[in-house]
């Protein structure tokens, strides 16, 4: 009988720059979990893409690619963002070839805010005040027929964290490039601001979500318990939509739902379709 464990290599691409964030554990965190549920032998390495400019080959099953600081505009023809859009493209070209192992990418926040930029799907600028908590997304129609959302409410809860923001979406360039607009941020019929893009289908490989899918309830309670995290959504939200985020962190269907499906089931489109494996 044949015991070996099906082979799964995954990049982690790092565009923190150096700052210290939740976001790198929560993604080990998710993989490491779905090595032991799903009896793989997956490992994965970070790729310290901005500081140090590494960036990985083509060789890696899956790649998850960061959020972090910043502006995604000033970035525009550095030499790490020139390395990490070759690798972009390369993945492109290979999924379009005939290979029958497809390379499927995750991006989050800022790597979502870059990749919006590189296709020009919409206007990217800063926000009035920086969005951060545990805050509703809306799904669109596209988005409740992804697999990726499957079992999550609509609206979802889940954690937004970003200065920055991708707004008033080029329609006629999305269809031309067959790409999905897959969620949106909460609605506020009291505010008279367009709603920022949450989510995109950029191709049947190509995912990206501009929270923080990663995010679990024990390191954002941390940064909520901040001094400086409580006065900016407190500032933001007000002091009762603070002390409701704290509550949201203990129901299970809130974060803890989503750091538990979106990430996975991504990997479930990446990785089950490539291998035999027993539960």
């Amino acid at each position: 009988m044949n015991t070996d464990k099906p082979e799964v290599r995954v990049a982690i691409l790092d565009l923190y720059d150096g700052v210290a964030n939740e976001g790198m554990r929560g993604f080990r965190d998710i993989l490491d979990r779905y090595k032991v549920q799903h009896n793989l032998d997956l490992s994965y390495q970070v790729f310290d893409v901005r500081r140090k400019g590494q960036v990985p080959d083509t060789g890696f099953d899956v790649y998850i690619s960061s959020g972090g600081p910043g502006s995604p505009l000033d970035s525009e023809g550095t030499e790490w963002e020139k390395k990490y859009f070759r690798l972009i493209d390369k993945l492109d070209a290979h999924n379009k070839s005939d290979d029958p192992q497809k390379k499927h990418v995750f991006f989050v926040c800022h790597s979502f805010q870059l990749m919006c930029r590189k296709y020009g799907l919409g206007d990217i600028n800063l926000r009035r005040s920086p969005s951060f908590g545990i805050l509703p997304v809306h799904l669109t129609e596209a988005g409740r027929n992804d697999g990726v959302f499957e079992s999550l409410a609509d609206p979802f809860y889940t954690v937004d964290s970003r200065s920055w923001q991708v707004i008033n979406p080029d329609m006629d360039h999305f269809k031309e490039l067959g790409m999905e607009i897959l969620a949106l941020e909460k609605e506020r019929p009291y505010v008279d601001l367009p709603r920022a893009i949450m989510a995109i289908r950029f191709n049947e490989y190509f995912f990206a979500t501009q929270f923080h899918p990663e995010a679990d309830a024990y390191g954002i309670k941390n940064m909520l318990l901040r001094e400086d995290k409580k006065d900016e959504v407190i500032n933001e939200h007000g002091e009762n939509k603070y002390k409701e985020m704290l509550e949201r962190l203990d129901d299970p269907d809130k974060i803890a739902h989503t750091q538990k499906t979106i990430i996975p089931n991504f990997l479930d489109e990446a990785i089950l379709r490539y291998t035999t494996l027993s539960y």
